[in-house]
């Protein structure tokens, strides 16, 4: 699947991540007389590619690709953490007078994030859904088939049901049916030996895309610009990060599925300007607590590393318009705090409880972009504008009340209170290339996924989400791309090629 740079292809995707394998396993499966080629900017991590890390059994060789995701940024000597596989912002992440996301973070290798990610696919409810997208429920069903999700790959998990009996018992009094506690559906498949994987971007791709001949990815070729002529995408220039060299790639349709953060940079870059561009920026803002069970026996489940200990499991407290705010409960194979010397607890008898709160949507919540400044890349520097506003505190309240009451339903907290998070670390930015039902200046994209004023123009990923979900977006953000996808492969049906 890897190789240099042709002169033209039909499709030219940008990113490899989940979203941009999406448009390339739809098109496989569609038209597959195309010819499509992918970009990504970071490296070749492991074969397949885009294969979950957690799937390298070598602790090494896992550490070793981590640290090759992590691109030109820094591990922070201010106090900030970038996650294993993700580089931080080096400056323009707090700008004077906003909260800022101090841990905005990014990965540059072939799968993206997927190649990170924990593998959570919850569904869409409330207000969370994109009601002016057609067929939404069908998009989502598609999207849990290229991911591999799976509701129940922990049903048999010792402590699940006790700790989702206990949750439920708190919460689910006044939720509707379809919004009461529930198992995690994860993008995770486990074999019949009980054996755990991680789905990547490999999964995404599938088998049909790898056999597709017509398909070409490549590693280290950084996307500077997407050309542009009489309001048409008409290819991408190209540098080649091996040898520095720059080259034009034309294509009759592009697609960005960089990121939240460097979609609206590359279109910017390339003078792609509309006034909702980097607007809307939408992290998560994140509760984390720490829960000893009360009454459990020990379990003899174990973990390498890769996979989910046989005890650990993942329950679901979905987002309501009542309470807007999601939870998911794992369990874990140590104390994430220290335990006094004498306390030495049942394995797995620790739960990390995560709430995330859906963020009061902005257009003064942006990134935007510096014409005198570049990045690590060479590409205009961000600068991020963002706070927290009061609505935002009065549901990090509710929420807080909430952790409290599924904390003290499954045992004993290990910390005085809930603890927020460094905005940022979600890593479940959105919004800044968002779709919208018209061309009316709020949004930077249509239904279709197809930018406004610039036809065969696409622009996929999580950035696209308008909506102020909670839930984790990967599977809405695919399901988003799956329909970008279908409209690509009929335009260029109905083009002739």
């Amino acid at each position: 699947m890897t190789g240099r740079f042709p002169e033209s292809v039909d499709v030219a995707v940008v990113g490899s991540g989940p979203c941009g394998a999406a448009y390339i396993r739809v098109l496989s499966e569609r038209r597959p007389d195309l010819r499509l080629a992918t970009f990504e900017v970071g490296p070749l991590l492991a074969d397949p590619p885009g294969l979950h890390v957690k799937n390298i059994a070598d602790p090494a060789a896992r550490e070793h690709a981590q640290r090759r995701s992590q691109g030109p940024g820094t591990a922070a000597a201010d106090g900030r953490l970038a996650r294993p596989g993700t580089y931080l912002l080096e400056s323009g992440h707090t700008e004077p007078g906003g909260d800022g996301l101090p841990n905005a973070a990014m990965s540059s290798n072939v799968g993206g994030m997927g190649a990170h990610w924990t593998a959570a696919c919850p569904r869409p409810g409330d207000s969370e859904r994109i009601d002016f997208l057609p067929g939404l429920d069908e998009l989502l069903d598609e999207a849990e088939r290229l991911l591999g999700v799976d509701a129940h790959a922990f049903d048999d998990a010792p402590f699940a049901a006790e700790v989702r009996k206990r949750l439920a018992d708190a919460l689910d009094t006044d939720r509707p049916p379809e919004r009461r506690v529930r198992p995690m559906p994860l993008a995770v498949h486990r074999a019949p030996d009980g054996a755990v994987t991680w789905s990547g971007s490999d999964v995404v791709y599938g088998d049909v895309s790898r056999a597709n001949a017509r398909h070409t990815l490549f590693p280290e070729a950084l996307v500077t610009r997407v050309l542009v002529e009489k309001g048409r995408a008409t290819g991408v220039r190209v540098k080649d990060m091996r040898t520095g060299t720059e080259h034009t790639v034309l294509a009759a349709h592009v697609v960005v599925a960089a990121d939240a953060l460097r979609t609206p940079q590359l279109l910017w870059a390339s003078g792609i300007r509309p006034a909702a561009l980097g607007r809307c920026l939408n992290d998560q803002p994140q509760l984390v607590y720490a829960v000893r069970l009360r009454d459990v026996t020990a379990s003899d489940g174990d973990s390498d590393g890769v996979g989910l200990a046989r005890h650990s499991g993942v329950s679901w407290v979905p987002y309501t318009d009542a309470e807007p705010f999601h939870g998911q409960v794992m369990q874990l194979d140590a104390s994430p705090v220290p335990l006094a010397d004498d306390d030495v607890p049942a394995p797995g008898s620790i739960v990390g409880l995560g709430w995330f709160c859906a963020k009061d949507v902005r257009a003064e919540d942006r990134v935007e972009f510096d014409a005198d400044r570049v990045d690590g890349y060479g590409m205009p520097a961000m600068r991020i504008h963002y706070s927290l506003t009061a609505r935002d505190h009065a549901t990090l309240t509710a929420a807080r009340a909430a952790v409290r009451r599924a904390a003290h339903a499954l045992g004993d907290p290990l910390d005085p209170e809930p603890r927020l998070v460094a905005l940022g670390a979600s890593l479940h930015y959105q919004g800044t290339v968002r779709m919208g039902p018209t061309d009316d200046g709020t949004s930077v994209c249509a239904p279709t996924g197809e930018v406004w004023g610039v036809r065969a123009l696409h622009v996929a990923g999580n950035g696209v989400i308008p909506t102020p979900t909670a839930c984790n977006p990967t599977l809405t953000s695919v399901a988003l791309a799956v329909a970008g996808a279908r409209h690509v492969a009929d335009s260029t049906r109905q083009e002739g090629k």
